[in-house]
């Protein structure tokens, strides 16, 4: 039994299959960000899903692409907890990107792949390597055009008191949002990139707003100058994109991208259905 695993920093989707690729079972869990979580909080949210659990020692692979794995010492240190686990499997950790990659991109094309969902990344794709010249610091330092920074600038519109009263209103109505309950998800509670995205639903609600439109347009054109232009080829290959963010504001990312003379290709919510008929191809 393969194990397929697809995980941001707000939720894993999980599928089993068998050699011949039939869906054994699925399921969810909370994301599994190795920047973020200890190895106690990791195991507690495998353990709470009953077919993770039960099957942990039936599973022969593993082959994890995760948020928050984007350095050696991330994987090793995921893998480690894996390995203890799911004691009979062996695993594969890749950062996040590779599953957006083997889900967007026909096999040997060339493409920029980029990731905009709680988080946001990019990388170049030759065919066969990947590759990535910005290095991600975080969701505090990097993560432009992203859920978490949309939630940030939601948050600060509205207690600095420049987001419209309309939309402050409904705000206020759709969230809690004391001063100390802000505090507490943002320095206390685990995953505060995750808690900072859950505003970004309000955004693509309001996405015609023009104050909505305003933040989402000065977001994605950062995270185009700032990660895509890195490529000297960006306008030559398609721009592929896997995440809820480039799925529901789909038009706003079309337009950046039309404006930098660039071809928007493939646009996913989320890339697990496509690494199935990658791992029965790639047996």
């Amino acid at each position: 039994m393969k194990l397929l695993v697809d995980s941001g920093s707000t939720k894993a989707d999980w599928i089993a299959i068998d050699d011949n690729g039939k869906v054994l079972f699925t399921t969810q869990t909370l994301g599994l960000n190795p920047e973020v979580l200890d190895k106690d909080q990791i195991i507690h949210r495998l353990e709470e899903k009953f077919d993770i659990s039960h099957n942990k020692l039936k599973a022969t692979h593993l082959f994890f692409y995760g948020a928050g794995c984007g350095t050696d010492r991330m994987k090793n240190y995921l893998n480690d907890i894996f390995q203890a686990y799911f004691l009979n499997a062996k695993i594969t950790v890749h950062e996040d990107t590779f599953a957006a990659v083997y889900a967007t991109t026909p096999k040997d094309e060339e493409a920029i792949v980029c990731i905009l969902g709680t988080g946001s990344n990019c990388s170049y794709f030759d065919g066969k390597t990947l590759h990535q010249k910005v290095q991600s610091l975080g969701y505090i330092a990097m993560d432009d055009g992203s859920g978490n920074r949309f939630g940030r600038h939601l948050i600060r519109g509205y207690y600095f008191n420049t987001m419209p009263a309309d939309l402050a209103k409904e705000f206020q109505e759709e969230y809690n949002l004391d001063a100390d309950y802000i505090k507490h998800n943002l320095y206390k509670e685990s995953n505060p990139n995750a808690y900072l995205a859950t505003f970004a639903k309000f955004i693509i609600k309001h996405k015609d707003h023009p104050y909505c439109k305003k933040i989402i347009r000065k977001e994605l054109k950062k995270f185009t100058k700032n990660y895509i232009m890195q490529y000297e080829n960006a306008k030559d290959i398609p721009v592929h994109f896997i995440g809820s963010i480039a799925f529901y504001l789909i038009d706003d990312l079309t337009a950046i991208l039309n404006k930098y003379d660039m071809k928007i290709g493939n646009v996913l919510r989320r890339p697990i259905d496509g690494l199935i008929a990658y791992h029965i191809l790639n047996k």
